[in-house]
């Protein structure tokens, strides 16, 4: 399988992944979890990941000289995408242990028990990224 089409496959994965999340988390007060990652940060997800979804697709379907398929349609692209793939890490905060006195237990929501589809929608969501870096660095979409 060719890196191009890996890459197609994994933008359509990265969507999934934001919209997901926003779904999960957009919705309730608090999201599963020991701690509210709060409004913010989410809006950042969603905001980043709605831009570099629209910037990374034009750069990949774009003739490779017009003005939205050239180098620098791709750097903003990848940008979004490591802004998307750190925020997201940051909300898989909300599953680390609490120690102490005042520590909180992790709560439950419908779509899992546990931290484990957030892990690897996140980390799915790392190694696309480093994919999407690789194939932009070596010319290979």
């Amino acid at each position: 399988m060719s890196v191009e089409i890996i890459v197609y496959i994994l933008t359509a994965l990265a969507a999934v992944v934001v919209v997901l999340t926003r779904l999960r988390l957009g919705g309730s007060e608090h999201g599963a979890g020991r701690a509210d990652v709060g409004s913010a940060l989410l809006n950042i997800h969603t905001g980043a990941g709605v831009l570099a979804l629209a910037v990374w697709v034009t750069y990949l379907v774009a003739p490779d000289d017009s003005p939205v398929g050239g180098e620098l349609a791709g750097i903003i692209g990848i940008a979004l995408w490591w802004v998307v793939t750190v925020a997201g890490l940051l909300v898989l905060v909300r599953w680390l242990p609490s120690r102490g006195r005042h520590a909180v237990e992790a709560m439950e929501d419908s779509w899992s028990e546990g931290p484990g589809l957030s892990v690897l929608a996140h980390v799915g969501m790392l190694v696309g990224v480093l994919v999407f870096t690789y194939a932009y660095a070596e010319s290979l979409v």
